[in-house]
Parts: C-alpha cells; structure tokens; sequence
C-alpha cells in the first residue's frame, strides 16, 4: 500500500511539474514575442519604415505572426499577417528548391551543363560556357563581378530574357571561375530559363504549381501584376529621402521572375518555413499520406557549402561566426554554435530576411516595405536572441549608430572628394560634342543629348535612368537622375583620342553606399558613329 501511496504521489507530482513546465513554456513564448514585437515598433521608428510583418516557426507550429505599422505611409491601411510584400531574392531558395525537386525526378543532374538544354548560353571565356552546370547557376562563383550585367535587368528595362542569354558572352570576368564569391542575379534569370525549357511551362506557372499551391501558400504570387485589383492588402514601397519617406513602385523584376520577383505574406511565407525545416516535406498536421516537394538528399545539398565567403571581425564578435558560405539558393553560416541557412532580398523600397536554425526547428520571415537592411538585422537578432536564449542586447540601437557611423563616414568622404577637385578645369570640348549615340556590349544603346548648352543622358533599354549631366572636372560629368529615389547619381568620364575626338566613355557610381545591382563600372561606352 505505501509503494502505490509513493508511486501515486510521484505520478501526480510529475504530471503537475509537467502542466507547469507546459505553461511556463507558453508564458515564455509570449515574452519572447512581446519582446520581439517592441524591437520591432523601435525599428521602425529609428529606421523610417512604415510596415512590417513578422512570423515565427517553432516545431513546426507558428508561434508569432503579426503585422505592424501600414501599408502606405500617410494612410490607415494595417499590415497583418497576410499584407503582401516583395520578397525579393527570397525568391532564389524557391527556384533552387524547383530544381532540386526536377533532379529528384530524374530530369536533370546538378552537374548537367547549361549548353545542354540553353545552346545559347555563353559567357566570356568558351571553356567555362562548356563546363558551367546548373550547380553553378546557383552558388554565385562564376567568376564574373558583383551585380554584373544587373543594369540589363534594373531598374525595369525592356530587355527579354533571351538578350540576357545573348548578351552575357559580353560581360568580362574578374576572378576565374568557382574561385570567389560575387553576387549575380543573372545566373538565376537563367536558371529559371531552365525550369521552363524541362517543364515546357513558364517560371511563374511551375512554382505554382509546385510550390505555392501544395503549400496552400493561397495569397502568394509568381509577380505583382499577377495579385488580384480586389486585394487591397498590398504593402507599398518606400524611399527615404531627406527626412522624408517617399511611395515608390514598379521595379519588381516581373520579366526576370526567378532572381526575385514573388510578392508574398508572412503567413504564407510560414508554410515555406516549415517545408524548409521539414526538408522538403509538407506538414500534414498527422495525416498519414505525405508530400514531398524535394528529397532531404536535396535538402541537404542545398544546405551544403559550395562558394566560401569570408568572415567579418564584426561577425565574429557580435554572432560568434566562424564560418560563412554559399549554398544552393542559400547564406549559410555559424552563429552562436547553430548552423544556420539565411538570406535577404532586396528590391527599390521594401527588404525582406528569411532565417533558418535546423537543429533547433526554428525559422523567422521579415517582411518590410522600406529599404533599410538595419531594420530587419537588428529584428532578426532579436529574434534569435529570445528563441534560441542568448543574452539580451539591444541590437536596434546597435544598427542605428552603426546606420548613423556609415553615413557619416560616406559623407565626409564625398566632401573630401569634392574639396580635392580643380573647380577651374573645363571640358576639353563643347556640350554638342559630347552629345550623340553611344553603345556598350552587353547593355546596348546609352544617347546623350545637348539642348542650350545643358546635356541629358538616357539608357535606352532603362525609362528610368534618364538624368542632366553635371560638369565635374576637366572631361569627368556627373549624371544628376531625375528619379532622385534611385539614389545613383554617377560619374561619366570621357576618353580622347590623340585628336581629341571622344574614344570612349565609363561610369561608376558616386556613393559607395549605390546599391550594387548599379553596376555602372562594367559599362564601356563607345560613341556611334553615323553612317553616310
């Protein structure tokens, strides 16, 4: 009788520490996303952003989805959980994971060779044309440079997809190929090229098909125009510019789908956590039949280091990295001991962050309709560093005074920069011989014109890269764009020929702070001259 009395006690002490345990967990979640959520609110006041949306994955339950702020600055419309936002490059795991699902199938090989199915492919060198592989398309060691060729695709230009094949035999390399990492989203342009010619089916169709549908990721579209006019649940993008936020919109990369155009919402963008968490197995909530998208071999693969990357001091002391790569669609790196799979996306006005912690179960979507990257690295932070119990910090005062560093820095620099300059130099020739028809490989036609003494130079292929040029020293000009939220103003250096005639004309961008996918350097552009 005393044993059970012993054994009944002890039941019962269990069951009640186990009831306890359960509510401190639930207590704890609401903490941490109570915490979260005022990181959240302090973000977006320090960094101008409008709206956000954030959801939290934990053992394949959702246990944060919320939204905050608006969709459009001066207005009332509230983000929740299911605003559609840009997620930009995001959109690269989606197309890795599509290909990974046709290697499942047998359709292809990630060592198959692009000529193998795009005999137009080309690039600079004839012995990488023959060797680059679908692996290749995805891991950015291609040897070309950072953002190189992005100007044929951004902003919104009225290239296909086919010149892009064409033209990239024109782009110069700068490293050898599978040597260093350079950013490219050209490669994921025809990577999604590839899924067409395999499925016979166009990019936005397959990853319906495949993807958004199976997951009943019901809200989520290939590319803005595709969202329904009734659904006024759409986050607006934003530029701040002097102190003040401006509505900007139409550069979401719609022709070129699969480097980053879907819009989607942080409770859809949960589903694609989970997938990712599961290694390709959709979530049945205990049902027995299951679905897989992609094998846990190619789960695994896309998670396996293939471009290594360095590691930033800064890295290394704030998240304890030691490690950071590239695999398949996918940021990989250490912090605090887990591995983790990440990546941002970035589009003109809204940025997004999705972040993965495998052995923990654990995934985050960020979702923003501003472009400050500091934002959702301090949220991301915060994140982690309630889920995953790492001391406490204060990481949105952290990137709005590393915000506030880089600024000052860049601007001290410009204006050294400036004070450095023979402000009595003159061009060499009159605005009129400047003016004309110049042409570039791989982008094509750039014309400047010349009306009372002012020059204007227009990118052809580019609406929105049209802007006066400003006289600089001796036979340098800064082009001033009229779409002053570009935030791209750049130089234009004129060459001479002995005879001082002009030879050719380069640019670069004025501001290190340009985003890269201004890839102005890689221009060279030779002036046209008329036939008879």
């Amino acid at each position: 009788m005393n044993n059970f009395k012993k054994i009944t006690q002890f039941v019962l002490v269990t069951f009640c520490v186990t009831l306890s345990q359960l509510s401190v967990a639930q207590i704890s979640n609401t903490e941490r996303n109570a915490k979260i959520s005022t990181a959240v609110q302090m973000a977006m006041e320090k960094f101008q952003v409008p709206g956000i949306a954030v959801a939290v994955v934990k053992d394949n339950k959702v246990v944060m989805a919320k939204g905050f702020g608006v969709t459009k600055y001066g207005t009332n419309q509230k983000v929740n959980a299911d605003t559609l936002f840009g997620i930009a490059s995001n959109t690269k795991a989606m197309t890795s994971a599509i290909l990974a699902g046709l290697v499942d199938e047998g359709k292809l090989r990630w060592d198959t060779k692009v000529i193998d199915i795009i005999p137009e492919f080309q690039l600079y060198d004839a012995w990488v044309t023959r060797e680059f592989t679908i692996l290749d398309l995805l891991s950015h060691d291609s040897g070309l440079g950072l953002g190189a060729g992005d100007l044929m695709i951004w902003p919104q230009t009225t290239l296909t997809t086919m010149d892009i094949i064409k033209r990239m035999k024109h782009l110069r390399p700068v490293s050898s190929f599978r040597s260093e990492f350079a950013y490219d989203n050209l490669m994921f342009i025809i990577a999604g090229e590839i899924i067409h010619k395999l499925t016979d089916k166009p990019w936005d169709q397959v990853i319906q098909e495949r993807i958004f549908t199976p997951l009943k990721m019901d809200h989520t579209r290939a590319k803005f125009s595709l969202i329904s006019k009734n659904n006024h649940n759409v986050a607006r993008a934003h530029v701040p510019l002097d102190g003040k936020l401006n509505v900007v919109g139409g550069n979401f990369l719609e022709k070129f789908s699969s480097a980053g155009a879907v819009a989607s919402s942080v409770n859809d963008m949960s589903q694609w956590l989970k997938l990712q968490l599961n290694h390709g197995l959709i979530s049945n909530n205990g049902d027995k039949a299951e679905t897989r998208l992609f094998s846990e071999k190619q789960s695994d693969r896309m998670w396996r280091p293939k471009t290594l990357m360095g590691v930033s001091a800064s890295a290394t002391k704030n998240d304890k990295t030691h490690f950071n790569a590239y695999g398949l669609g996918w940021f990989l790196s250490d912090f605090h001991g887990y591995k983790m799979a990440h990546h941002s996306g970035g589009i003109l006005g809204m940025v997004s962050k999705v972040v993965l912690i495998p052995e923990e179960n654990l995934g985050l979507v960020i979702l923003t309709n501003q472009q400050s990257g500091y934002a959702f690295n301090a949220i991301y932070r915060e994140i982690l560093m309630n889920y995953l119990d790492l001391p406490q910090r204060d990481w949105v005062s952290y990137y709005a005074d590393l915000h506030k560093e880089r600024l000052a820095k860049e601007k001290s620099r410009l204006a050294k920069q400036q004070g450095s300059i023979d402000k009595n130099s003159k061009p060499s020739l009159v605005p009129s011989s400047y003016a004309g028809r110049y042409k570039d490989a791989w982008y094509g036609d750039i014309t400047i014109t010349e009306k009372k003494g002012k020059l204007v130079m227009q990118f052809s292929n580019t609406k929105a890269l049209v802007g006066e040029l400003e006289h600089y020293q001796y036979n340098t000009f800064i082009v001033r764009w009229y779409d002053r939220t570009l935030e791209a103003d750049a130089f234009v250096n004129f060459n001479l020929t002995v005879d001082g005639k002009i030879d050719n004309a380069t640019m670069n961008a004025v501001s290190k702070l340009t985003d890269f996918s201004f890839d102005f350097q890689d221009l060279l552009l030779k002036p046209v001259v008329a036939k008879p």
